[in-house]
């Protein structure tokens, strides 16, 4: 697979702006992150919907309250993993999403039994994977943000977010380079652009790349804390798993275009296609990170 100029100047310019609107929302405060990753939700949620009706056009009989209110019960997963660096006042975001939540548990089946065509449990099937999908992984991304390290006033949860998202754009343009100039064997049919030689080298460089900034000299570099008080190896670990998560999770985002005859899940981006297509990595790759986390840390 050849590098095609043109393709990679536009790929590349927005991706540029992408960056700087990316960063603004990572980097300036809590809130920016919080509403950052909000607009992420409700675009994902947007165009998976989208997706499933042209997948089963029997999901287009659900009530309209039946799809933006599980949107809405998603938001509110994403409202229950904030703590106390969310409150405004008194207020609990946390307490809100508890709440909010628990009140669309009972009235989204009520509504849906009242005014729904047709009762399915597929379809309630389709809503419930997207929660898992979509609105888990984001829940999960705004937990870390204020993640703590046992070790007392060692927060680095800010920097394991941005870790992430650094590790997922390391590997997906060092597996698009590297497949570009050596790539020759197909990785896998549902993304026939992919190949083996570009998804490994991806990984590698991913891995290594991460790893050695983490134990450069320098304090801080764009997320990643060179003296954080978090062990060496768990930067290269954190580094692998997103590499691998997010490699998976571009490949179901590429089967489900597939299942719906679509190239792209959206067209936010010229060259990039929509939120899904944006974020697919990184919807397998923060559970995945939080899960070791969890375990590990």
């Amino acid at each position: 697979m050849g590098l095609n100029i043109a393709t990679f100047r536009k790929r590349l310019l927005t991706a540029i702006i992408f960056v700087a609107m990316m960063l603004t929302g990572l980097l300036w405060n809590q809130w920016s992150f919080f509403i950052l990753f909000s607009i992420v939700h409700f675009g994902c949620w947007f165009e998976y919907q989208r997706l499933v009706i042209l997948i089963d056009p029997a999901y287009s009989e659900t009530t309209g309250f039946h799809r933006y209110g599980v949107m809405l019960a998603g938001w509110c997963i994403m409202l229950y993993f904030t703590n106390d660096m969310f409150n405004i006042g008194d207020f609990s975001l946390h307490s809100m999403g508890w709440w909010m939540g628990l009140m669309f548990i009972f009235v989204l089946p009520l509504v849906e039994l009242l005014f729904s065509k047709q009762q399915s449990g597929k379809n309630v099937g389709y809503s419930f994977f997207g929660l898992l999908y979509i609105s888990l992984a984001w829940a999960f991304i705004i937990d870390l943000y204020d993640y703590y390290l046992p070790a007392p006033g060692m927060q680095k949860g800010p920097n394991i977010a941005l870790t992430i998202i650094l590790a997922v754009w390391i590997n997906d343009t060092m597996a698009y380079l590297v497949g570009s100039f050596i790539g020759k064997t197909p990785f896998s049919k549902i993304s026939p652009k992919k190949t083996w030689e570009g998804t490994l080298g991806g990984i590698v460089l991913c891995i290594l790349i991460i790893g050695l900034v983490a134990n450069s000299s320098f304090p801080y570099i764009i997320g990643i804390p060179a003296n954080s008080g978090i062990a060496s190896y768990h930067w290269f670990v954190i580094a692998g798993l997103v590499a691998i998560f997010g490699t998976a999770g571009d490949l179901f985002e590429s089967k489900l275009k597939r299942m719906a005859n679509v190239k792209d899940s959206g067209s936010i981006m010229p060259g990039h296609g929509g939120f899904l297509d944006r974020f697919d990595s990184l919807l397998f790759a923060v559970p995945a990170v939080w899960v070791y986390i969890r375990l590990f840390l």
